[in-house]
């Protein structure tokens, strides 16, 4: 089941311009340390997982897989994207809590 808290706070994330989306954007904000979490749509293909999982692991960045590409891509008003990063350490952190079980501040 997709939790909705973790989908407004992706939309919020979106809202405040603190997202990057896209495999290459990502994976540039990875590199520049502008990246806090990666978010990956669960039907993303195998060889894109397997690439940020990696590139995730290299620069000790945390990566969550949620949702489908069409419901991510709504979440920040785009289309088509499959992979989300997320730029503010806060709204990451609490992202990746309530996505390991834990609840929402408020």
């Amino acid at each position: 089941m997709i939790n909705k808290k973790v989908l407004g706070l992706i939309g919020l994330s979106a809202k405040a311009g603190k997202v990057s989306f896209g495999a290459d954007s990502v994976e540039n904000g990875i590199r520049k340390k502008i990246v806090k979490l990666v978010i990956v749509a669960e039907d993303s293909s195998d060889r894109t997982k397997d690439k940020f999982e990696r590139i995730c692991k290299e620069f000790h960045i945390p990566i969550i897989q949620i949702a489908d590409i069409e419901t991510l891509s709504k979440t920040i008003g785009k289309n088509n994207k499959a992979i989300i990063g997320i730029q503010d350490i806060n709204l990451s952190k609490e992202i990746e809590k309530i996505n390991n079980g834990g609840e929402a501040i408020g």
